[in-house]
Order: C-alpha cells, then sequence, then structure tokens
C-alpha cells in the first residue's frame, strides 16, 4: 500500500492511494469506530491486523471514502514521530563533504592550500573508521517535521539552505536485542527524507564540536506517502534524483549504502530497543546536495527529491 496523512476537518486523517496516486481512499471516513486509522502511527502500531483491515478497504474502494488526490492538504506521513535518527547509512558522501568543508574553512587564510592540509592532518575532517564499523547517527527534531510541498524557512542568520536526498526506514513494531537477520522484519515501509541543512551556519557550528544544532533542527522534510516494504522488493536498489527547479543536480542509488536500515535496526535494538513509528533516516547519497554541485538555493526555487517507487518530495524554498 501507498499510504498518507492529509489534512480534513482540521486535522489529520489516514489514507491509501489509488489509480496511480490521483485518488485517495479517505481509510479514517471509511471506517470512523476504527481506532487504528485514528492517525498513522496508530496503523502502524495495530500491527498485521490493522494493515490487514486496511487492504480490506483498498480492494473494496468504498464510494463515499474516495477523495481526489489534488483537492487534499498533503502532511508528512508521520506529522510527528516518536523518534527520528538521521544515520551515517552512506558514507561516500561525508568524506566528500567533510573535505569540502576544510577547503572552506581554509579559504580565509593566507595560504588556503597550507591551511587545507594543515586542517586534513589533523583529523577533524578525514571520516573515523568507526564509520565503516558501525551505524552512527544524530537525533533530528520530532517537533520539526514537514511534509509535501511546505515551504522551507532557513533559520535566522542564515544565507545558505541546502538540500539533502535520503530515504528513510519506518520501524513497524517494537523489538529489542533482535537478530540481524530478522531486523529487515520489523521495516513497516519506506519514505523520502530532505534533511535540509543551512550549510553557512553548520560551518560554523562544526568548529565548535558541539554539533549541527540550529543548522539542521529548523525542519526535515517527509513524505510524499509512507510506501509499505511489500511494495519495495529489494531497498537497496532504487535509483535517487534531486533538481531544483526542473535541473537534475544529483543522482545515486540506495545500492551505494555501505549498512543496511537492518543493521540500523539490529544495533539500535541492543540499546533502549526500537519502536514502531519510529523514523531510521539513511544520510545522504553521494552527491546527494546541493552542496556537491556547487549550487546555492535561492528564495523561491522549488526543490524535488524522487526514489524509485516511493514519489517526489516536492518543497519551496521560502522568499
Amino acid at each position: 500500500m501507498r499510504l498518507i496523512t492529509f489534512l480534513a476537518d482540521g486535522r489529520h486523517r489516514v489514507g491509501a492511494l489509488l489509480d496511480e496516486d490521483t485518488t485517495v481512499l479517505d481509510l479514517t471516513a471509511a471506517a470512523p469506530d476504527r481506532p487504528e486509522f485514528r492517525s498513522m502511527l496508530a496503523l502502524i502500531e495495530s500491527g498485521p491486523a490493522g494493515s490487514a483491515r486496511a487492504a480490506e478497504l483498498v480492494a473494496d474502494r468504498p464510494s463515499t471514502a474516495l477523495i481526489d488526490a489534488k483537492a487534499i492538504r498533503w502532511c508528512a506521513p508521520l506529522p510527528r514521530p516518536p523518534r527520528v535518527r538521521d544515520c551515517a547509512l552512506f558514507t561516500e558522501h561525508l568524506s566528500a563533504a567533510l573535505r569540502e568543508m576544510a577547503r572552506r574553512q581554509a579559504a580565509a587564510a593566507d595560504d588556503p592550500d597550507a591551511a587545507f592540509d594543515q586542517l586534513m592532518a589533523g583529523g577533524r575532517f578525514t571520516l573515523h573508521p568507526l564509520f565503516a564499523e558501525r551505524v552512527l547517527y544524530y537525533t533530528v527534531d520530532p517537533l520539526a517535521i514537514s511534509g509535501p510541498d511546505d515551504t522551507i524557512a532557513p533559520p535566522e542568520d542564515a544565507a545558505e539552505l541546502d538540500y539533502e536526498l535520503e530515504i528513510a526506514a519506518v520501524v513497524g513494531r517494537n523489538g529489542s536485542d533482535i537478530a540481524p537477520g530478522d531486523a529487515g522484519g520489523y521495516i513497516f515501509g519506506y519514505t523520502i527524507c530532505n534533511d535540509w541543512s543551512a550549510r553557512d551556519l553548520q560551518l560554523k557550528l562544526m568548529q565548535t564540536g558541539v554539533g549541527a544544532g540550529v543548522s539542521k533542527d529548523f525542519s526535515t522534510t517527509l513524505g510524499p506517502c509512507l510506501v509499505t516494504a511489500d511494495e519495495v522488493p529489494d531497498p537497496y536498489a532504487l535509483t535517487m534524483r534531486a533538481r531544483v527547479n526542473g535541473e537534475q543536480l544529483s543522482l545515486g542509488s540506495t545500492a551505494s549504502m555501505t549498512h543496511t536500515f537492518a543493521e540500523a535496526i539490529a544495533q539500535f535494538s541492543r540499546v533502549g530497543g526500537v519502536y514502531a513509528g519510529e523514523v531510521i533516516v539513511s544520510g545522504t547519497v553521494a552527491s546527494g546536495t546541493g552542496f556537491d554541485a556547487g549550487r546555492h538555493l535561492k528564495p523561491g526555487d522549488v526543490v524535488e527529491l524522487e526514489i524509485d517507487r516511493i514519489g517526489t518530495l516536492r518543497n519551496r524554498v521560502a522568499l
């Protein structure tokens, strides 16, 4: 199934996409007494029984609950996820990004080349071997989730907004001490993530060593839909693209992941467990930013992230 959260009568509702995403079946309206359709999180938490009931409604297509997909306001599939971890499942991008950040920091020196060599020799801009050994991540603010077609405004005093092309897996059930071979079965589905960054603020904050902070926490976009795992036979063979105003700037593939979502779930389950509805984001695919392409986003730019079998996530930069 291809599931969405949309806004109607002032509250979030759960829908299933039909007819090549042109029609929405309002699951909340089709079964108003069923608690599993009160929110996307409730549907995920209801487990196989809730998903089976949703599949029955999709097959029945009750006409009173069908809506034109263009007539509703789409929201993030999980507007308020219980937890979001942005991981370094792709590591190739990180190495290139660190070198570019070092080069930018060195640019203000009297001898930029010497300053760059000194920064790289210090090790802070070289990818640590631990990134290849285990899944490293940072926690994303779940209160700052945005959705498809939302306008994205950079934080105050930021001048260089950037997109990041990422895929995310949503955990389908609670678990702890999950065996690596079983971890893939804990994935409910997949969505697209735009992990927006304020590059100029990020570069300043990196010099302090305290983390990304406001350069990341102002917005993380999920959408346009949540595609159940059965609809994605091989999540590690998906083409990923990013366009700005229709021009393709990024092209990558989930095949280039260093770590899998299953590895992340197995690792996270050993400390504190994983929970239904939590979002595990891949990190950025190689070439997956404007930073990589030497392109700065401008007010009014339209950013589109597209991933095979999921769709296209579109946002506009605030004027």
